[in-house]
C-alpha cells in the first residue's frame, strides 16, 4: 500500500519508538508490517505537501501471539494509550493492580510505548482468565 508517511511509520513502529501505539500494535497482531520506502512529493503532479511511503502488510497464516479475546486486547491497548505519558499502572488501574502486572513480568512503572504486543496479549489473557 502507499499511504501517508506518518501512517506507515505508525503501522511499522516497534516498542520504544516514538510512533509506536495503538494502530501499529493492532496491525501487527494480524500482519507482518514492513516499511519499504519513502516516496517524495516530487513523484506526483501536482506535488502534495506530505511524503508518502510504501508498506507491505502480510497477513499471518498463524498468529504469533494469539489472544483469548480480541475485544479485550483492543480494550487494553486503547486504555493503555489513552493517556500516553502515564505509566501502565495508571492507565490500566481500572483493570488490574500493580502487583498483578508484576506477576505478569511487566514493570508497573513502564510507559505503554515500551510494552510489546506479547505483553498486551498477556495482560488481556490474564484478565479473561480472571473473569472465569
Amino acid at each position: 500500500f502507499m499511504l501517508q508517511k506518518e501512517v506507515v511509520q505508525r503501522l511499522a513502529a516497534t516498542p520504544g519508538e516514538k510512533h509506536y501505539g495503538r494502530l501499529g500494535i493492532m496491525a501487527q497482531y494480524y500482519c507482518q508490517v514492513d516499511y519499504l520506502f519513502t516516496v517524495g512529493p516530487g513523484a506526483f503532479k501536482p506535488a502534495p505537501k506530505v511524503d508518502s511511503a510504501i508498506v507491505r502488510m502480510t497477513p499471518y497464516h498463524q498468529l504469533p501471539h494469539p489472544c483469548k479475546d480480541i475485544l479485550k486486547l483492543e480494550q487494553i491497548v486503547r486504555d493503555a494509550f489513552s493517556q500516553r505519558r502515564k505509566t501502565i499502572r495508571n492507565t490500566l488501574k481500572q483493570h488490574l493492580k500493580a502487583e498483578e502486572l508484576e506477576t505478569l513480568a511487566i514493570d508497573p512503572a513502564a510507559r505503554p510505548e515500551v510494552l510489546t504486543l506479547a505483553d498486551f496479549v498477556r495482560i488481556a489473557d490474564y484478565l479473561i482468565d480472571r473473569q472465569r
